[in-house]
C-alpha cells in the first residue's frame, strides 16, 4: 500500500483570515520579545510544515510569538503512542520566530505522523502542540503521486474570504500527494495588495491585506511578511502539514526579473540595489521554509533528492548565478553558472534512477522577454545556432546526451499558465541532444497569462496550452493550474495530468522509460 493511499482527504475551509473578513486588514507579523497574542505560554502562530524529505530523515518547520524552543515529537500514528522527542532550535528575534528541526533516524517510505510545541525559556509553559504529517522518500521500486506548480499571490490578487481562500491547495490535497515541488515565485515581494480590485462586470475581489503587504519589500521584517501572509490561509496550511515540499525560488521573492548587480530604476523602492535587496530576501525565504542547508550543494538553493529507485529530483537555483537580463542575446551567456552547470551534468550523468526531474524555476524554450529589451529566461528570441543563455543550456543538453542519460524530464511554472512541450532535434537548429520533455503549470493564486512564444533554437513544440484569453485573468475566471506526476513502481511507466484549480485533469500523457 502506497504512503498516499492510506492518508486522509482534507477538507476545504475557510482562511485564517476570516475572523477579520469585515475589515480584511490583519496585524503586521513583525516578531517581538513581547507576546502577540496571548501573555501566559507561547504560540505557534504560521502553522507547520514539513519537507527536504529524505529515506531516512524530514526537515520539520514552524514559528512561535516569542522566544522559545521548538520540540518535535514524532510518531507512526496520530495517537503518538511510542513517540520519540525531537528538540529544536531556540527561535528569537535572529529568525523572526521561526526554525526549523531536523528529524532523523526515520525508516524509509513510512508515514509519521508529528507534533510540534514552542516550549518557553524559563521552563514553565509550553504551546498548545499543532500537528502534521509525512511521508518519507522510498527505496526500491515504489509508486509515487508528485505535485508541482508556483506562483503565489501575484498581480494583487491575495487571499479572498469570499470565494473560500486560497482553494487551490485544498484540491491539491484532495489528490492525496507524496510530495510537492514549488517550482519558485513562493511570494510576491514586490507585489503590493490592495483590499480592492474591480473585475469585468462590476464585480468585486476582497482581498485581505497586512502592513507588509501594502508596499514592496525591502527591510528583513517586510521579506518575512511577504511568506507570513500565505500562511494566513487555512487551504495553504493544511496542505502545508500534510505534504512535504522541495521548495525553489526565482525572482518575486525578491522583485521582478532581478539578476545579480542590477540597479533599479522604481519609484516604489528606496533602496535600489539588488544586491543589498536579494540576501535579505534569501535570509526570509530560508527562514520560512523547510530547506536543509545541508542538502543544498552551496549552501543555498540547488540540491538533490533520490525518491526510491524511480525517481531522483534536480532543485535548480536560475536566478542566483546569472549574467544580466540586459547582456547581449547574441553571446554566449549563462543562468545556472559554471558550477551548477557542472554538477546538474555530473548529477544527472551519475543517476541510476528510472526517471530524472529537474525542477527548474524558469521554462527553456519560452521567450520570456524583460522590458524594455531584455532577455529573462533561456530562449533569446533568436532562431538559429545558441546565444545568450542557450549556450549553457546546449552544454548541458549536450552533456547529457554524450552520457546517454535517458529519462530526464524538466518541469516548471513562471509564465502563469500550463503547457506540455516536446523537444526534439529533428525540429531544431541545434542537434545535439536527445528528445526531452518539458511540462509547465501555473499559477496557484495569481494573475493567469500566455501563452508565450516558442523559440525554435531547440525544437520545442507546443502539444497542449491552456491559457486565458487576457492577460493577468483573475484566479476566480479558471486559469490556475498544478501537474501531476504518477510513478508506476513495478512497471516504471510516468504519467503526466496538468489540473485545473478543482483538481480536473486537462491533458494526460504516460510516458514509458528508455534505456538505463
Amino acid at each position: 500500500m502506497t504512503a498516499h493511499s492510506r492518508r486522509t482527504l482534507l477538507k476545504a475551509g475557510l482562511t485564517g483570515a476570516s475572523a477579520v473578513a469585515a475589515g480584511l486588514v490583519v496585524p503586521s507579523t513583525a516578531f517581538a520579545a513581547v507576546p502577540l497574542v496571548r501573555r501566559d505560554r507561547p504560540v505557534l502562530t504560521h502553522g507547520v510544515q514539513s519537507g527536504d524529505v529524505t529515506p531516512g530523515s524530514a526537515i520539520v518547520w514552524s514559528r512561535a510569538d516569542r522566544p522559545s524552543r521548538l520540540v518535535v515529537e514524532i510518531a507512526r500514528d496520530p495517537s503518538f503512542r511510542h513517540a520519540r522527542r525531537v528538540p529544536g532550535p531556540v527561535v528569537g528575534p535572529d529568525s523572526g520566530g521561526t526554525g526549523r528541526v531536523r528529524v532523523p533516524a526515520l525508516a524509509p517510505g513510512t508515514e509519521y505522523h508529528y507534533r510540534v510545541t514552542a516550549e518557553a525559556l524559563d521552563g514553565r509553559a509550553t504551546s498548545e502542540p499543532l500537528t502534521g504529517r509525512f511521508a518519507t522518500a522510498p527505496v526500491g521500486r515504489r509508486d509515487a503521486r508528485i505535485l508541482w506548480s508556483g506562483d503565489v499571490v501575484g498581480q494583487n490578487w491575495g487571499i479572498n474570504p469570499a470565494l473560500g481562500g486560497m482553494t487551490i491547495f485544498s484540491a491539491m490535497a484532495a489528490r492525496c500527494p507524496d510530495l510537492f515541488l514549488h517550482s519558485g515565485d513562493t511570494v510576491y515581494s514586490d507585489g503590493p495588495l490592495t483590499e480592492t480590485v474591480t473585475l469585468p462586470g462590476g464585480r468585486t475581489w476582497r482581498n485581505v491585506v497586512m502592513p507588509e503587504k501594502s508596499k514592496v519589500a525591502e527591510t528583513l521584517d517586510e521579506f518575512r511578511g511577504q511568506h507570513a501572509y500565505n500562511r494566513l490561509d487555512d487551504n495553504f496550511k493544511r496542505f502545508a502539514a500534510q505534504v512535504p515540499s522541495y521548495v525553489q525560488w526565482d525572482d518575486h521573492e525578491v522583485l521582478n526579473n532581478w539578476y545579480p548587480g542590477e540597479i533599479l530604476d522604481l519609484p516604489a523602492y528606496t533602496e535600489k540595489r539588488v544586491d543589498v535587496l536579494a540576501p535579505r530576501a534569501y535570509q526570509a525565504f530560508h527562514e520560512w521554509h523547510p530547506i536543509d542547508p545541508r542538502q543544498a550543494v552551496d549552501g543555498r538553493v540547488y540540491r538533490s533528492f533520490k525518491y526510491g529507485s524511480r525517481v531522483e529530483i534536480f532543485v535548480l537555483d536560475m536566478r542566483t548565478y546569472r549574467n544580466a537580463n540586459t547582456a547581449d542575446p547574441a553571446k554566449p551567456g549563462y543562468i545556472l553558472g559554471d558550477t551548477q552547470a557542472r554538477w546538474l551534468a555530473d548529477a544527472l550523468g551519475r543517476s541510476t534512477a528510472t526517471w530524472k526531474i529537474v525542477q527548474a524555476d524558469m521554462p527553456l524554450g519560452l521567450v520570456v522577454p524583460d522590458s524594455p529589451s531584455g532577455i529573462e529566461a533561456v530562449a533569446n528570441n533568436l532562431p538559429g545556432a545558441p546565444g545568450g543563455r542557450e549556450t549553457e543550456l546546449a552544454w548541458v543538453l549536450r552533456q547529457i546526451q554524450r552520457r546517454r542519460v535517458r529519462n530526464v524530464v524538466w518541469l516548471t511554472a513562471d509564465v502563469h499558465y500550463t503547457a506540455a512541450h516536446h523537444y526534439s532535434p529533428d525540429r531544431a537548429a541545434f542537434q545535439d541532444f536527445d528528445p526531452f520533455w518539458e511540462f509547465v503549470s501555473g499559477p496557484l493564486n495569481a494573475g493567469a497569462f500566455g501563452p508565450n512564444k516558442l523559440d525554435p533554437t531547440f525544437g520545442p513544440e507546443a502539444v497542449f496550452v491552456h491559457a486565458p484569453p487576457t492577460a493577468n485573468t483573475a484566479p476566480i475566471d479558471g486559469f490556475q493550474h498544478f501537474g501531476e506526476l504518477n510513478v508506476d513502481g513495478a512497471s516504471g511507466d510516468l504519467t503526466v495530468d496538468l489540473r485545473d484549480a478543482t483538481g480536473a485533469s486537462l491533458w494526460s500523457k504516460t510516458l514509458h522509460p528508455q534505456g538505463r
